[in-house]
């Protein structure tokens, strides 16, 4: 059976309601107190299997030390066949009907690592960080805003994902917390700038596109090329000072605004096991250039959610829903048009997608949105509101594509803010 398939089950117990079922199987990096060596696993239920434990025992065939590695550039690096193949044999070996792991219970307590017990790490050596400008309904709400009503896009972008090179430097883990940056200031009542803390942080729902194929210098990409170089997705909070960025973006676009913090999920969802989840993406007019044309559905029905929790509230509340399948630009063509130039790409660059945002109030990814840059704030139970982020708060978001009875997401990425350095 095909480590898709809706039938299968393992003989770990999973939850209808779990991000990891059988179908999922996403790459991750744990450590424990009893082995702090960081090492490659799936998430599995409410369990993580230790994927070097099961190599140390001769049941995957890989090269020796693949898994006992702090991050999964090395087993990205095998190649396309080999990801499908080791997903397989994993899918395999946790199948309800397969005695190998099933009965051999000194190394199943050894391999099947309980999730509360498990230190989760940055999953990938991060090379490159390139973000994208991809959702229409964004960047129509932010040219409102900020500069033409009648004519909020400009004129570049139906025809090319927009993009800037972030950091790779400060991409951390879920859980990291984040510091409020310092820069410089200039608000429309000043005369001069001023160098102080931000005053105006936001979040920015994304989905991070890992790379784990990597292209030759000179070179362009097919569609197809480009999407079997894509090793698979997780969650990104592209966290953005908004008045930092107001005063530096122009002429050269985002710099210290967004370099400070990138949180992504622990976990890196296959391409492979969201392929049932495919759909086609809106309609792009005017027809992109041939380059860009693609002939498959390269968006996904994909559930995302942002809930906020303030140092006085006891538990989050969500404050968005959208779906990434509203992505104008897909990931395939960000790589394409990324590549287009002759611009190497390596194992472990990661794109972030862009702020994703649906037609619908509701369907915002940032909080320059949701409260139309602090003009309408956000309510909260209790009577609080938000128009940004305040020290003590924290921003979760998770994300999901639902299948008949079971469901294979991404976990959640989290950050708490804490106060600005002296």
């Amino acid at each position: 059976m095909h480590p898709n398939d809706p039938r299968l089950r393992s003989f770990v117990d999973v939850k209808p309601e779990s991000d990891f079922p059988i179908q999922n199987l996403p790459y991750g990096v744990i450590s424990t107190a009893s082995d702090p060596s960081p090492r490659v696993g799936v998430a599995i239920g409410d369990f993580v299997l230790d994927l070097a434990a099961l190599q140390a025992a001769k049941l995957l065939d890989l090269p020796d030390g693949v898994f006992a590695q702090s991050s999964i550039n090395a087993f990205m690096a095998l190649g396309l066949a080999m990801w499908s193949t080791t997903r397989a044999r994993i899918s395999a070996l946790l199948r309800h009907d397969n005695p190998e792991l099933r009965d051999d219970a000194a190394l199943r307590a050894r391999a099947l690592v309980p999730m509360s017990d498990a230190k989760l790490h940055l999953p990938l050596r991060v090379e490159g960080f390139t973000d994208f400008y991809s959702s229409k309904e964004h960047a129509t709400n932010v040219g409102t805003m900020f500069r033409d009503k009648t004519n909020p896009l400009l004129p570049n972008w139906l025809h090319i994902p927009i993009g800037y090179n972030g950091r790779a430097s400060t991409v951390v883990v879920s859980g990291t917390q984040i510091h409020r940056p310092r820069g410089q200031l200039k608000p429309p009542s000043a005369e001069l700038p001023s160098f102080g803390p931000c005053k105006r942080l936001d979040f920015e729902l994304e989905i991070g596109v890992v790379i784990g194929q990597p292209s030759a210098m000179g070179t362009t990409l097919t569609e197809q090329q480009a999407e079997e170089m894509i090793f698979g997705f997780t969650l990104l909070n592209d966290w953005s000072a908004r008045d930092i960025q107001q005063w530096e973006y122009v002429p050269l676009g985002p710099f210290q605004a967004k370099a400070f913090a990138t949180s992504i999920s622990p976990w890196i969802v296959t391409r492979e096991a969201l392929e049932p989840f495919r759909v086609h993406g809106p309609t792009q007019d005017p027809v992109p250039l041939p380059y860009l044309q693609q002939q498959g559905p390269n968006n996904y029905d994909m559930a995302l959610e942002v809930n906020l929790r303030t140092p006085a509230m006891n538990a989050p509340a969500r404050i968005s829903a959208t779906n990434f399948k509203y992505m104008y630009w897909s990931s395939v063509q960000q790589l394409v048009h990324h590549a287009s130039s002759g611009c190497a790409m390596n194992v472990g660059d990661l794109l972030g997608s862009g702020t994703v945002s649906g037609p619908a109030k509701d369907q915002l990814g940032s909080l320059l949105e949701l409260s139309w840059n602090g003009a309408e704030p956000v309510q909260l139970p209790g009577g609080e509101t938000r128009g940004f982020l305040d020290d003590g708060d924290s921003l979760i978001m998770r994300g999901w594509c639902q299948a008949d009875g079971y469901r294979v997401g991404f976990g959640e990425v989290e950050g708490t803010i804490l106060a600005a350095k002296s």
